[in-house]
């Protein structure tokens, strides 16, 4: 209990760790392999750049997939997987099956009675605390189920379909990817929401590949806006066929076990709702402002349609994209960024939250009158790019023009990877070395600005610690 105590109290610190790790040892190997281009070798930062954006499931990226080898995409592969935030709830929910193990002792209900979390009336009773262990047991596995049935129905979906549809295959052939690594890689960094594509373009080269744009889209939702709701009904589902005791306590106090996927009936309806409308808005405003425009324009209605809904399904946190966001108007890159700014399970209509304080250790109440809210950081990270960056928006006011910054910081702290990229044919000054390469914006970033996007993606990443942030400040 004492571990499981100080795993509650310093969860930030340890999920710092975990990332930071990760991204480091994924460095570390993908530097000592090879890359499949032997002309051309990425930088240290480039790399790291590259290993955090994927461990923290952002997709921004300062080289092109493709320089990658097999091996290294095998590597981002698994960066991806433990990064993603379904499988470290579900870690999580491992740790404190192994940590929290109630004792039927009168000596350690006593102790359990100030466990941090809203089950105060049920401490005196050995059989609650029984059943709560083995709910919480029986959640790891349901969510164990869902991320390994999820991922290989999307595996085996998407590799039919290369096998099948011959424009998608000879795109592959083209590239010199294998159909086995560009099916788990895609459907990995999909399921995930990291965004990264093994193909130089993203998903632009497929933009024509209406199949595969069906198959991903719902890949994206499952693994991030509808979780909570979907959970909830693969758990009610569970319990309706073998009446286990343990579906009905998850599903009666989803508030207070501590998995804060689980929502309750109210805020998953809610959370669906609100996903139907985003997608909605952001459908009518990018089909009017765009139909017959940029990578939209040589598509078929069916193409479009399908492109469409894709694209906006991709802008809440996943990053993939149909379109060169450079080209698109204005205002649906507003739309975009507001998108991108809000969390996953936002909702546009009151929910009740309850929280539970009794027994918990909470920051002190001078330490909380320190902290910003997620905005006001957001302001603070876009002012020093815009510092790093101040030569290059001088000299080249067309590519870094403060809404393109906006875009790559949000982006980056949403961990989505979206990015208008650089287009050299943008300068005001012609550089006859300058060449369009097929990566996100902050590859043309100083050092600065690049050390400056890996701190906002962690940030980003993390930033549910600090969702409540800035409660001190008093706009009168």
């Amino acid at each position: 209990m004492k571990i499981y105590s100080y795993v509650r109290r310093n969860k930030f610190s340890l999920e710092l760790i975990y990332f930071l790790f990760i991204a480091s040892l994924g460095f570390s190997v993908l530097r000592s392999l090879d890359v499949k281009t032997p002309t051309f070798k990425p930088r240290n930062l480039d790399l790291f750049f590259t290993c955090v954006s994927a461990a923290t499931v952002t997709s921004l990226s300062t080289v092109e997939m493709e320089v990658f080898s097999n091996t290294q995409l095998v590597i981002l592969t698994i960066l991806m997987l433990i990064g993603g935030e379904v499988f470290t709830s579900m870690l999580s929910l491992y740790l404190r099956t192994l940590f929290f193990k109630p004792s039927l002792s009168p000596a350690s209900n006593e102790h359990l009675s100030v466990d941090p979390e809203c089950f105060n009336s049920d401490n005196n009773n050995d059989n609650l605390l029984a059943l709560k262990y083995k709910s919480l047991k029986f959640l790891s596995l349901v969510v164990l189920f869902y991320l390994v049935y999820v991922h290989l129905l999307g595996m085996i979906s998407v590799f039919i379909y290369i096998t099948v549809i011959s424009r998608a295959r000879n795109i592959l052939k083209q590239k010199s990817l294998h159909a086995v690594t560009f099916s788990i890689f895609t459907i990995v960094s999909t399921f995930s929401n990291c965004g990264f594509i093994p193909t130089n373009e993203n998903m632009l080269i497929f933009r024509k590949n209406s199949g595969l744009l069906l198959i991903l889209a719902p890949q994206i939702l499952l693994g991030n806006t509808l979780y909570p709701p979907v959970l909830r009904s693969l758990i009610w589902t569970i319990g309706r066929f073998t009446k286990k005791e343990e579906s009905r306590y998850l599903l009666r106090k989803s508030k207070g076990l501590g998995y804060h996927h689980l929502l309750s009936y109210k805020h998953s309806y809610l959370l669906v709702i609100t996903v139907l409308v985003f997608l909605v808005v952001q459908f009518i405003l990018f089909s009017s402002m765009e139909w017959s425009l940029g990578s939209l324009r040589d598509m078929n209605v069916y193409q479009k349609l399908v492109g469409i809904l894709f694209q906006t399904v991709n802008t809440q946190h996943t990053g993939e994209s149909i379109v060169d966001l450079s080209t698109i108007s204005s205002a649906v890159l507003v739309l975009f960024i507001v998108m991108m700014y809000l969390p996953p399970y936002t909702t546009f209509l009151p929910v009740e939250v309850e929280t539970c304080e009794q027994g918990s250790k909470r920051w002190s109440k001078a330490m909380e009158n320190f902290k910003f809210s997620q905005l006001a950081y957001l302001v603070m990270f876009i002012i020093i790019v815009c510092i790093t960056e101040r030569k290059q928006i001088v000299n080249d006011p067309l590519n870094f023009n403060v809404l393109n910054i906006v875009l790559e910081v949000i982006s980056a702290y949403g961990n989505v990877g979206l990015s208008t990229g650089y287009n050299c044919g943008r300068r005001t000054e012609p550089n006859g070395g300058c060449q369009n390469k097929w990566y996100g914006f902050s590859g043309k970033f100083s050092d600065e600005g690049k050390v400056v996007i890996i701190l906002v993606m962690i940030f980003g990443r993390l930033k549910k610690f600090n969702i409540n942030g800035g409660k001190a400040w008093k706009l009168l």
